[in-house]
């Protein structure tokens, strides 16, 4: 299993960041071991002073694929969830201003929150989907899917182009605007529509 995630796909995060607009898809992996466990708390890695949430609509891949054409995108993936992408702001500033890769500031352990898995079914249009996270029963980041610079879609079949898509791979499809930092003792719960999909406490 990988985790594919998308950087840079909603206007307003760009903007928050400084970051350039890109004119493709920003795609990164985090590693199998950076999945943080069911009902486990998040623990703040002692190497960040400031590890941020970013929470993102999630899909799983249910069969194998290569070079996927958007129109048959939606044959991949049969459910939705919704998840954080923990990063290590501060490391990750340090490595974009040298040019290196961010694994270090992303794939760390624990770094990605994968919430419970339902049907797309459930939804009348997955690019009309309205998601949100509460950090202490405050609303911090909030969107709809219909913001997105590319739709899950047309990120999958982007995707497959680069790497062979196996099942039970993951794509993390981007975070919006209102990223900010966690701290010990913050309670994070994440919403699609008004249900909710994980909650997990910063340790």
């Amino acid at each position: 299993m990988k985790l594919i995630c998308i950087g840079r796909n909603y206007t307003a995060h760009i903007e928050e960041l400084e970051n350039e607009r890109p004119k493709d898809p920003v795609v990164f992996i985090k590693a199998d071991s950076a999945v943080l466990p069911k009902e486990q708390d998040f623990y703040l890695p002692p190497f960040s002073n400031n590890v941020h949430h970013e929470v993102e609509l999630l899909v799983k891949i249910t069969k194998v694929g290569k070079h996927i054409a958007k129109e048959f995108a939606h044959k991949y993936y049969d459910e939705v969830s919704l998840g954080i992408d923990f990063t290590a702001r501060d490391v990750q500033d340090e490595l974009k201003s040298k040019g290196l890769p961010w694994e270090k500031a992303k794939s760390f352990d624990g770094s990605a929150v994968i919430g419970k898995w339902v049907s797309k079914s459930n939804y009348n249009d997955l690019n009309q989907l309205s998601f949100s996270l509460k950090k202490n029963n405050e609303v911090v980041q909030s969107a709809s899917s219909e913001l997105m610079l590319w739709k899950i879609d047309e990120l999958i079949s982007y995707v497959s182009q680069f790497f062979t898509l196996k099942k039970g791979d993951i794509i993390f499809s981007g975070t919006p605007s209102g990223v900010g930092k966690v701290e010990a003792g913050d309670v994070l719960e994440g919403f699609i529509e008004n249900e909710s999909f994980f909650k997990v406490s910063v340790k």
